[in-house]
């Protein structure tokens, strides 16, 4: 099973609700309003882990929410805001909108963090509404709500190279041979269905390399895991490229070569821009030879120059050429960079807008960021609260809308999970 790509569910916590609340003292109307604010709610936070190579993890947790925001106390205590939800992903990791597809965050380096929800802020306490002209207001403000969002979660290994080429051509033992990964290796397609990654150190410095599990014709339109593969192949500075020399499966090399080549192109022809280096492996096998001989003269006839390099990563032969030529090769090549992209915002609701739904049956919906942000302030079981609430809906218009939509003395309307009779 590749665990590359995932789709998880995420939600950052809701504010805590203010309180309402009032103490005893002489001379102060009801002892004076005295309730605190309420907390705000958790943020949803992705951090690197430079410790992890895949997503298999986000396989069994797919939901992730965060805390929400204590409500506020008596005494002006203000409730305690929930900690961040941090979500740990493998470098390399971009986060996408799983509706859009608009990338949110590329997590390339091992420090990034990046705030994807914010949480939702705590509502105000009674004693925030005390005036001259309200003493005791006996009602007080709800923590904002916040939404679930979908994101999908993409993989795509950080390495300097990456070993490309058609199954079971020994880009496994190659990488168990040139740095100390110990990756499975079995004589059968697809043994290799995560990218394997090993350091070799050369030098007073090192560099990373990939293996890329086996790409087959079609991959570009996903046959056998296809786009899967290919993505892991994005980042790399240096492609060197395995060809079975030997033909042991019955193979033509220059033939799988050209496929190769051909796939890469149809995915990304960018891929194809960045250098290359040919490791014929298995050219100690029987027909390695001849077949070598065949496979450079054509490869001299392209236009593209290719370097060539005869190996044979089971018996160490040639091994010492290749990363020789893969570290020249790497001294030019330019470095990894994170995407470049207009990072994705998920937008907060415009508190000025609302909108009135005619549902039929004479009943009308009033819905909007304006209407949530109104709910939010009111107590509709006390009578100052709820002529505040009125008032507020008269002067925005929303009175004379309904009217102008056809409302009249039986009608019904909603607002939120609240109905009323409509009254000029």
């Amino acid at each position: 099973m590749v665990t590359d790509r995932v789709k998880i569910y995420i939600k950052a916590g809701n504010g805590g609700n203010g309180k309402t609340s009032f103490h005893t003292e002489k001379y102060v109307a009801k002892g004076g309003p005295d309730g605190g604010d309420g907390g705000n709610g958790g943020n949803i936070v992705f951090a690197c882990d430079p410790g992890m190579t895949n997503l298999i993890d986000f396989r069994y947790q797919k939901h992730f929410r965060a805390e929400d925001g204590q409500n506020g106390g008596s005494a002006n205590c203000t409730g305690k805001s929930a900690p961040d939800l941090v979500i740990k992903v493998p470098c390399g990791t971009i986060i996408k909108d799983a509706e859009t597809e608009n990338i949110i965050a590329d997590m390339f380096y091992p420090t990034d963090r990046k705030v994807v929800l914010e949480g939702g802020r705590g509502g105000r306490g009674n004693a925030r509404y005390k005036s001259s002209r309200r003493q005791a207001p006996s009602f007080s403000q709800t923590g904002e709500l916040t939404k679930q969002r979908t994101v999908l979660l993409e993989h795509k290994t950080i390495a300097d190279v990456a070993l490309i080429g058609f199954p079971n051509v020994g880009k496994s033992t190659l990488l168990s041979m040139l740095t100390s990964a110990h990756p499975k290796i079995a004589n059968y397609h697809f043994t290799t269905l995560e990218p394997n990654v090993g350091v070799v150190k050369m030098y007073d410095k090192s560099f990373v390399i990939a293996d890329v599990p086996g790409l087959i014709e079609g991959a570009s339109e996903g046959v056998g895991l296809g786009h899967y593969f290919l993505r892991h192949i994005e980042r790399a500075r240096l492609l060197v490229h395995v060809v079975d020399i030997s033909g042991s499966e019955d193979r033509d090399p220059y033939e799988d070569f050209k496929i190769i080549l051909q796939e890469l192109k149809k995915y990304d022809p960018a891929l194809l821009e960045k250098p290359q280096i040919l490791a014929l492996n298995k050219s100690d096998m029987l027909q390695g030879s001849e077949n070598e001989k065949v496979f450079i003269q054509k490869i001299k006839r392209l236009k593209r120059k290719y370097t060539c390099v005869s190996i044979s990563a089971l018996n160490h032969q040639g091994l010492e050429v290749l990363l020789k030529q893969i570290w020249e090769e790497l001294k030019q090549a330019p470095e990894i960079k994170p995407m470049e992209f207009e990072p994705f915002v998920y937008p907060k609701e415009d508190a000025t807008k609302y909108e009135i739904l005619d549902l039929g049956n004479n009943t009308f919906e009033i819905v909007g960021g304006f209407i949530d942000q109104l709910v939010r302030n009111v107590v509709l079981s006390d009578s100052q609260s709820f002529a505040y609430f009125q008032k507020i809906l008269k002067e925005k218009g929303v009175f004379k809308e309904l009217k102008t939509l056809g409302a009249n003395q039986e009608s019904t309307i909603r607002i939120k999970d609240m109905e009323f009779t409509f009254v000029e």
